[in-house]
Formats: structure tokens, sequence, C-alpha cells
């Protein structure tokens, strides 16, 4: 039995985000977006759901497969959301969506630009940065804790991007995933001198652990970082491999303030996926 999925493709900064529009049980959405994601069918690195929301003030409800936050999947949402509404060329609007993984209104400034949105989007500020030492491995590692309400930033300052140290990023990812219970775990290896990250992203719902092409809240949580350890605001361009994402931390002198990411989404594919659907979905008991 094959099932029918209306989606959309976007591509914020190279990182291939589905977002769907059919209305289906939570209960499904795991199996979804593994189908989705899959090489053999739409393949993305990512899958978000489209909902109503009940918050008379946002304009929808992104429910994230593994319903953790997604920084670029908020950016392909309020760009689907301009197109819907007809925004003309060099217009903007200001779109609020309510999100999953964090209980802040999430607002969105999208303008459009020829074949592409501009999208500013605010960002959770974390609830607690801490520094640790931790022998793993053989040897002493450096991490920057960045805790939020459901999900969990590390980063790990390096030299280069080595295969080694890629590998050693995955197998704490996983770790962490197991013993911590978050809904996403995130490492992300900074290159300061050159200010370039590679983000590595779990999501233990559905087993997912990507390298991914840019990501939007792992940009927000290295100018969080950077802001945190400098102790001053910092404009910074975060360069990754699908191209940059600009973060804006505020400093109050003491601690955090807000925290806003920019970056372009263009809009690559739109139609119908089909999925084979488990059995229990056709009320037949595996």
């Amino acid at each position: 039995m094959k099932q029918e999925i209306d989606f959309i493709k976007f591509s914020p900064t190279q990182n291939m985000t589905i977002l769907v529009k059919t209305v289906h049980a939570a209960e499904q959405y795991s199996h979804i977006a593994t189908r989705l994601m899959s090489y053999d069918n739409v393949y993305a690195e990512q899958v978000g759901f489209i909902e109503p929301t009940t918050r008379p003030e946002a304009a929808a409800h992104l429910q994230m497969a593994g319903g953790e936050f997604c920084g670029n999947a908020c950016m392909a949402l309020a760009a689907h959301l301009a197109t819907e509404a007809g925004l003309a060329q060099q217009d903007c609007v200001d779109i609020a969506l309510d999100v999953s993984g964090t209980d802040q209104l999430i607002m969105c400034h999208v303008k459009k630009q020829q074949n592409e949105y501009n999208c500013q989007v605010t960002m959770p500020v974390p609830r607690q940065i801490e520094q640790r030492t931790i022998r793993y491995e053989g040897m002493e590692l450096d991490l920057v804790i960045i805790r939020y309400a459901e999900f969990i930033h590390i980063v790990i300052e390096v030299d280069d991007f080595d295969d080694i140290m890629k590998k050693r990023a995955q197998t704490l990812a996983r770790l962490l995933g197991l013993t911590l219970g978050d809904k996403l775990i995130g490492i992300l290896l900074y290159q300061s001198h050159s200010a370039e990250m590679a983000p590595l992203i779990y999501v233990s719902e559905l087993d997912s652990l990507i390298w991914e092409r840019g990501c939007g809240s792992g940009t927000a949580s290295v100018g969080a970082y950077l802001a945190w350890s400098q102790q001053r605001e910092i404009t910074q361009y975060i360069k990754q491999p699908g191209g940059a994402i600009k973060v804006i931390a505020d400093w109050n002198g003491t601690e955090l303030g807000g925290i806003t990411i920019e970056g372009s989404v263009g809009i690559v594919a739109q139609g119908k996926a089909y999925i084979d659907a488990p059995m229990e979905w056709s009320g037949v008991n595996a």
C-alpha cells in the first residue's frame, strides 16, 4: 500500500529541507520523514510538518519530525507562507511562527529577491553556556556546552576538519543522544581563524546522524558562544559547506540578549511523494 504525501522541498544554505503539507497522525511522522529523507525518495536532511497553530499571533505551527527545533526549517516555512501570500519582488513581510522544540514565538522577516527569499529569524536564547574539559578516546577535549529547553549544542574548536575528529564527533553525538535524552544533539566543529563550521546533527527520534551543509540553529549557537566568550556583541558570517549564514548575538553587559540569523532560501521542488505505509496504518496488525 502506497501513501501519497504533498511536499515542498527547500534549500536554505543547501540544508535540504522538506515540509509536508498533507495532514497525518503524529505517530506517522517518524516513518514519513525517514522515507522522504532517503536517497531513493525525495532526499533531504530534515523533514517538518506544517500544522495549524493554537496561538493567535502565529501564522502556522512547524512540527519537526523528531520534535526538534530547526532554524533553517523556520526560514523555509516563512518563505512558503510568503509565496502563498503572493509577496512581490523586493517586498518584505513579517511572519510569526509557532515551532517545535521551543516555547518562544519565532519571528521571521522575509524579503523576496529574484528567485530566492532572504530571511531574518529570531532564535531561541540558550538557557546555559558552560565550558568543560573531558577525557574522551584517550585525549583531552575542550567542549563548550550550550543548553536549550529541548536540545543541546556542543562547540568544539578545531584546527581543521579531519576525518579522525569527525569520527569522534559522530561517536560522541550518538553517546550523548542515548544518555541525555534530549531531542537533538548538535556537535559543532568550529575553526575560529576562518569562521568556518562543520555541523553534525543527531536527532534521536529518527536515529538521524547528518553532517549538514548548513545549520541555522548551529550558527546561532556559535554566535552565542562567541558573544559569551568575548563578552561583547557579535556580528559574524559563519561559513559552512553550503554557504555562509549571518548571526547577530547581542550582549547586554552580563548575559546574552537576542540572537538573530540571516540567510537565503530557495524553493527547489514541489509535488507528491509516494511511500510504503506500515501495515498498521491500514488497520492490519503487524
